[in-house]
Parts: C-alpha cells; structure tokens; sequence
C-alpha cells in the first residue's frame, strides 16, 4: 500500500470538520475502548502518536491518573492546533512529531497509544521500531487499525455512491489507506520486523456509529478527510456534489433522521 503525502494531509478546513462530524460520529466509541487497555498498569509516562485532534488525548486525561504524565504528538501542525483549541481535562504536552523519527530518548516511556494512525505510516515497521526504541523494557504498545471498509458501512456506502460519480477514476481514499492496512497476518509481521518478540493481542471491535441525519457522515468523510483532496482533484466544483450523493446513499440504505450504521476495528496489544 502505497501512502501520499497528500494522503496525510489535513489541513485547511479539515481539522475543524474532522473534530465536529467525524470524531463523535466514529472515535469517539474506539478511544475510552483503546485507552482502558493501559488501565491496571504501572504507568509515569505516556506518549500519543497520530494523535489528530485529540479524542484519544482527552480519554487518556479523563481515565489515567493525573499522577501520568501525556505527551500528544502528531504529524499535522493544523490537528494539533485544533486538539489545544478543544483542551483537556488538566494539561498535556502537545509536540509536532514524526512517528518515523520520533524526536524522544530511547526507554522514555511506559506506554504508547495510537488510534487509528498506523495505516498513515509510509513504512510501517520501521514507525514501530520507534516505538519500540522509545518504550522502557516491559512497556506497551497500544494501537487499533480499522477493519476492511465492507465492515465500516457508513463509508461502504460513502465511496460506493462516489464510484459512480466519477466512474473513470473514484475516489479510493478510505479503502486504500484508513482500511487498508487490516490484514492480521501483515501487523504481526511487521512488529516482528520491528523487533517486538512478545506476541501480539488483537481483538476486533465493533460498534454502532451513529448520526443526526445521513448528512453528517456525508460530510465527515468527503468534507472531513483527505478524500475531500481526491474529491476536488478530479473535479473541484463537485464537493457539494459529492457530498449531497453521499448523503442520498446513506439516507437510502439506513434511512433519514436518526441513523447507525457498524463500524469495526482491530486493536492490538503488545509488550516490549
């Protein structure tokens, strides 16, 4: 699988969408679920990678003790902007960083926790050698992937209504990077690669997303993701577009007002 820079990208009006439609709509069910996996443990110090916009950083602050400190780090400066703007319950450290080069001291940290950022890394083993390096011996890696995207219906509905949109080229995005990296075989491959020697845990999750209406996860994902770029590549006067047959999509298979649909992902576990 093959990531873009354009890909990883969320800037511009993104980050305030993804906060507002996306994050309640689908993390918000995942991130408690993610962070109860560090409870019970002897934890100083966490660090968050990928961490977006914050929905993982404020269950931490919400769950853990305030005797542990959290570090929150990720890539895109205009997520972490979006994270501070939103807060936490006591303070955090918010630190631009590079999962593949991560700017911390080996053995730094008992734990670290990302939610559904892995499948963003161009080079998934050598990200989860950072990991590893910066982790004391006996820490955890805590991390989710989503699943296949026909396990995930509101977007199974979303990039199937896009196909026929654009017929010639469509718009792909959430199938080849969010939900492409779900394959069991090809994780535990890649931590061995990493030097983890522990096996790995991985539980699939899944749940209900719910909605007001069918327009806000049209909104979320052709508005609110990186998809809006593939989107406006092809045509840029068809976003309004795009977004009203996503709706229609989603409004025929799941109805109008109120609406669930299944999300699922894998979460994993593993020790240093």
């Amino acid at each position: 699988m093959s990531i873009s820079e354009s890909d990883a990208t969320f800037d511009g009006s993104i980050p305030k969408l993804y906060e507002m439609y996306f994050v309640p709509m689908v993390f918000v069910h995942c991130a408690d679920e993610l962070v109860k996996r560090l409870s019970g443990r002897k934890l100083s110090n966490v660090i968050e990678i990928a961490a977006g916009t914050g929905v993982v950083t404020r269950a931490m602050t919400s769950i853990l003790p305030e005797s542990v400190s959290i570090i929150a780090t990720d890539l895109n400066e205009p997520m972490l902007e979006q994270a501070k703007f939103v807060g936490t319950k006591r303070p955090v450290e918010w630190r631009q960083a590079d999962a593949m080069s991560l700017p911390f001291s080996d053995e730094m940290f008992d734990a670290v926790i990302c939610q559904c950022g892995v499948m963003f890394f161009p080079d998934k083993a050598k990200a989860f050698a950072e990991v590893r390096r910066v982790l004391r011996p006996g820490g955890v890696f805590v991390f989710n992937t989503w699943d296949r995207i026909e396990e995930n219906e509101f977007i199974d509905t979303v990039t199937t209504a896009l196909a026929k949109l654009f017929p010639a080229n469509p718009p792909r995005y959430h199938a080849r990077v969010p939900h492409g990296y779900h394959d069991r075989t090809t994780i535990e491959r890649d931590l061995v690669e990493a030097g983890f020697t522990a096996l790995p845990e991985i539980e699939t999750f899944a749940a209900r997303s719910e909605a007001r209406s069918a327009r806000i996860p049209a909104l979320a994902y052709c508005q609110g993701t990186p998809m809006r770029s593939e989107i406006e590549e092809r045509d840029p006067t068809l976003l309004s577009d795009a977004t009203v047959v996503a709706a229609k999509a989603i409004a025929e298979r799941f109805g109008t007002g109120q609406i669930s649909g299944k999300i699922q992902a894998h979460f994993v576990t593993v020790e240093k």
